[in-house]
């Protein structure tokens, strides 16, 4: 019998949830997404050492080799083409989080991450610019997905994120599971059964709203905790998940259900479009986003200035 891996596959497209290129490979994912933290991670680690010394030289070559912001982004973008190395789909970069509130920074620095995977050869097509899902970077990855560069909006805890991104052409979301459960957990929710997990409803909700209303933007699972979150939601259109729980699904030969289905669905033709003042509002309105969202983007920017550090310290080393 198929493991729960392979039966997940035949509905979701699997994404690895991991900067470490040994892993991907093993794991042999269709895709794979990064963040600034994964990227430190893989940075201190010392089989991916000599990225950090590639990604000075590639920033020299473009005039820039003192300036820390473009080691970081070349470090980003020959971390993503190590990683396209073993998959056949996409891999997601991420702009400096510190640039989230930010529209025109953002836009400018995902076409500096372009230009780098341009000079390193990479099919743009295999890129998906990662920004979080503020309304500023909303607003940053509607110019983009105009210019022709495809987004994936992250930090994305809520219906009105979704929605927002999902109307602004947006290629992909990333709605998170576990974090929701965490803060949800601290405040005292008692979860006796997976569908009472406010995150896996979180998402549930999202799926079916963009689909009954037509919008094609994918919607990506991500921030699991345990395996009972992905099994309950087979069937979302892409799912990232850390190596332990693929691991964790492809020990696991019960049959798994196919839980989300668009073609479930039932159609929404009477809605309107969300404003800015929507938006803020409604974020305004939900604590658990708003505290999510704003801790997701500080932890980012730490580690975008760690990862910052070690290039420095490499450079000085040099």
């Amino acid at each position: 019998m198929a493991n729960q891996r392979q039966q997940l596959e035949q509905w979701t497209t699997v994404v690895a949830d991991t900067g470490d290129m040994e892993m991907i490979a093993a794991l042999a994912p269709c895709d794979a997404t990064t963040n600034p933290s994964l990227l430190l991670a893989a940075a201190r680690d010392s089989r991916y050492q000599p990225l950090l010394t590639q990604a000075r030289s590639l920033a020299t070559e473009m005039g820039r080799g003192h300036d820390l912001t473009w080691c970081s982004d070349a470090y980003a973008c020959l971390a993503g083409q190590a990683v396209l190395e073993h998959v056949p789909g996409l891999v997601s970069t991420e702009v400096d989080a510190r640039l989230s509130f930010d529209t025109r920074a953002t836009v400018e620095r995902a076409r500096r991450l372009m230009a780098l995977y341009r000079e390193l050869d990479v099919d743009p097509d295999r890129i998906l610019i990662k920004i979080a899902a503020t309304w500023e970077g909303i607003e940053a990855a509607r110019i983009l997905e105009e210019e022709g560069t495809r987004c994936n909006l992250t930090l994305v805890f809520s219906l009105a994120q979704a929605l927002a991104a999902a109307e602004a052409g947006t290629t992909l979301i990333s709605p998170f599971v576990g974090r929701i459960q965490d803060w949800h957990v601290k405040r005292g929710l008692d979860i006796q059964h997976i569908d009472d997990d406010p995150g896996v409803q979180s998402v549930c909700g999202i799926f079916r709203t963009l689909k009954a209303r037509g919008l094609e933007t994918i919607v990506m699972g991500a921030s699991f905790r345990n395996a009972d979150q992905i099994r309950a939601l087979a069937g979302c259109d892409r799912l990232t998940i850390s190596p332990a729980l693929l691991e964790t699904l492809a020990a696991d030969e019960n049959p798994l259900t196919q839980v989300l289905d668009a073609a479930d669905v039932e159609p929404d033709e009477d809605w309107t479009p969300i404003s800015e003042a929507g938006f803020r509002w409604a974020m305004n309105q939900d604590p658990m986003a708003n505290d999510l969202l704003s801790d997701g983007i500080r932890r980012f920017a730490a580690d975008q200035v760690a990862l910052e550090t070690l290039l420095s310290e490499e450079e000085r080393a040099a």
